[in-house]
């Protein structure tokens, strides 16, 4: 998630020297799109590289903002074809960045199914020590929404959507990006990549899933929520016991991302207000 300011800091901009040799004579360009980070392109004929600028840790309850993490997930993913090859990461007085190789081509619009199989391939790389835990199961995933409402005003309407039944936490813990939607996947002609590596952790590939088909989200960074038959072939392609357990957590999943749109409106981002409304009605459908 990027959020542009209208200029590079001068002492950030000397730093990327010590790492790029070509940086005095690189054009800078902000990167646009995303809502909690400052990033720009630095580029000189083929050769581009991304700075990302932190700008603090974030208090988001559902999508942390960790500079360190991003660090060791791009070190520890160099090479597979995932993600983007991390070149430095360092502090300036502006706050802390993360310098990494530019990962060329478009956002991703359509096609579920390559979506499943980046993330199966994702899901298979065994983890980094020390990430966080994800809430796994339908009691912990009301708990976690339950925080997330603790901190909002108005929760008489998710309060009546409270979904009931109780899924058990799954062994099967797995690496997860925890931020996979459509302005932090990357099309090319190698195929997809995934960028903005900031909230990673550990647990049930459920939680990758659900963000992918939040209505929500594919609201905020594609314009419209998965059609049916986007949504059945996606979970198709990924399969399995993962893809079936989803079905089962699915309102669990929908109502806390329900209780995110509200705690977002609430702190100042009336765009949420139309992915509340879609998520409300599949919770209430």
């Amino acid at each position: 998630m990027i959020h542009p300011l209208p200029l590079l800091p001068e002492a950030t901009r000397r730093a990327v020297g010590r790492y790029i040799p070509w940086a005095a004579q690189g054009s800078w360009s902000p990167l646009y799109g995303g809502r909690t980070n400052s990033a720009w392109q630095l580029c000189l004929g083929d050769h581009c590289v991304v700075l990302k600028l932190y700008r603090a840790p974030a208090l988001n309850p559902l999508f942390p903002n960790e500079a360190d993490a991003e660090a060791r997930l791009l070190a520890h993913l160099k090479g597979q074809a995932l993600s983007p090859d991390l070149i430095a990461t360092f502090e300036t007085e502006d706050g802390r960045c993360n310098l990494y190789q530019a990962i060329p081509g478009e956002r991703w619009t359509q096609d579920t199914v390559a979506v499943a199989q980046l993330m199966k391939r994702l899901h298979a790389i065994a983890p980094p020590p020390d990430l966080r835990d994800i809430p796994s199961g339908s009691a912990a995933l009301l708990a976690h929404a339950d925080h997330i409402l603790a901190q909002c005003k108005s929760t008489d309407t998710l309060d009546a959507l409270r979904p009931a039944g109780d899924v058990p936490a799954t062994s099967e813990r797995v690496l997860l990006h925890c931020d996979i939607v459509p302005g932090n996947l990357i099309c090319n002609a190698t195929g997809l990549h995934l960028i903005d590596w900031q909230c990673p952790g550990v647990g049930d590939a459920c939680d990758d899933i659900a963000v992918f088909v939040s209505p929500a989200m594919q609201l905020l960074y594609r314009g419209h929520a998965l059609t049916k038959a986007e949504k059945t072939d996606f979970l198709s392609a990924y399969g399995g016991a993962a893809a079936q357990r989803y079905a089962a957590l699915a309102r669990f999943y929908h109502f806390r991302m329900a209780a995110y749109c509200q705690w977002q409106i609430e702190n100042g981002n009336p765009d949420y207000a139309a992915g509340l409304a879609i998520e409300v009605e599949v919770l209430k459908g």
